[in-house]
């Protein structure tokens, strides 16, 4: 048997039988919230419903470091959550803060889409072809670093909006190229607005970006019950030590959003393997830590002990190179 889906603004009545997901209502988080959706309400026969909150960031212009950093996302889902308004709610997890949210735990991690940035450049440029002093949007730290470790002739100006607004700036010729997630472009169907993939090994991505997290109650991840059914339907266990890793670097790090950290696990043959990178914010310098781990099994306990060990140790390296010293750490959200 299939569930349905369907969607609502606002808080939803409880009822019987149906299980209540927290979205932002941007149409990347609908998009990717509604593909969870369907994905358990085919394994599962649950019907679902999706119910829209709204949250800071979504209606504040300013950039996430002046609003406070990634949680500006994340605290509207989670009141909702905590009041019973919603039965669980899905994040970005590269928006999602490492502290514990308290009541609350991460009980899914659906399988990781394509975790690398991207350029969308006018006239089909890349990020080498870009001529000398191009304008360059993008409102991340970790990016404006890359951009400048890469080409600091660029010109990199700061950037807010959703994907149709920051491609529309390169439409209408305001600036030359903005950069974007891949993960992203694929929920919306935008790809061919790509015209540069950055590889993972030269520009690593946030933490957890291309990957969502399924957040529920306390308790409510165990058992029988809907939610915990829903949560094994999609969990998918590499993906799930793959992030945790990366977000073992930067809780380790104490590193907020004005971090420029980039971070890439992976798990092939039989070994978790975890690289990381910590960049002075100008670009003109980096220190990179990388180290491997051997689960005892792909289970889901041994992967997550694999990858907090993998982790633990990439943040001692760092942090004994001087990567303290490098950037702005110290200021976990």
């Amino acid at each position: 048997m299939t569930g349905t889906v369907t969607r609502v603004d606002g808080a939803a009545e409880r009822r019987d039988g149906v299980l209540r997901i927290g979205t932002r209502g941007s149409a990347l988080a609908v998009a990717q919230t509604t593909a969870v959706a369907q994905s358990i309400a085919r394994a599962t026969g649950l019907d679902v419903e999706l119910v829209t909150v709204t949250t800071q960031g979504d209606t504040s212009r300013e950039s996430l470091a002046q609003l406070g950093g990634t949680g500006v996302f994340a605290t509207a889902l989670r009141d909702a959550l905590r009041a019973g308004e919603v039965d669980l709610v899905v994040h970005s997890l590269k928006d999602l803060p490492t502290a514990p949210a308290p009541g609350l735990v991460v009980g899914a991690v659906p399988k990781r889409a394509d975790a690398r940035d991207t350029l969308c450049a006018r006239d089909g440029l890349t990020l080498e072809t870009l001529p000398e002093g191009a304008r360059v949007g993008t409102g991340s730290p970790r990016r404006v670093a890359q951009l400048k470790a890469q080409r600091p002739d660029l010109d990199v100006v700061d950037l807010r909006g959703n994907v149709d607004t920051r491609l529309g700036k390169v439409a209408d010729g305001e600036l030359d190229a903005v950069v974007l997630a891949a993960a992203g472009l694929t929920r919306l169907g935008r790809l061919d607005a790509v015209t540069d993939y950055f590889a993972l090994s030269l520009m690593p991505t946030a933490p957890g970006q291309g990957a969502l997290a399924l957040e529920v109650r306390a308790g409510d991840e165990k058992g029988r019950g809907p939610i915990a059914r829903a949560l094994s339907a999609v969990d998918h266990v590499t993906s799930h030590a793959s992030v945790v890793a990366e977000r073992v670097v930067l809780a380790g790090l104490e590193a907020g959003c004005a971090a420029p950290i980039g971070a890439t696990a992976l798990v092939d043959d039989g070994l978790l393997f975890l690289t990381a990178t910590v960049y002075r914010p100008d670009g003109t310098a980096q220190l990179t830590a990388s180290h491997a781990a051997t689960p005892d099994s792909l289970s889901a306990a041994h992967l997550e002990e694999a990858a907090q060990d993998v982790g633990t140790r990439v943040v001692a390296e760092l942090l004994q190179a001087g990567a303290a010293d490098l950037a702005p750490l110290g200021s976990t959200r």
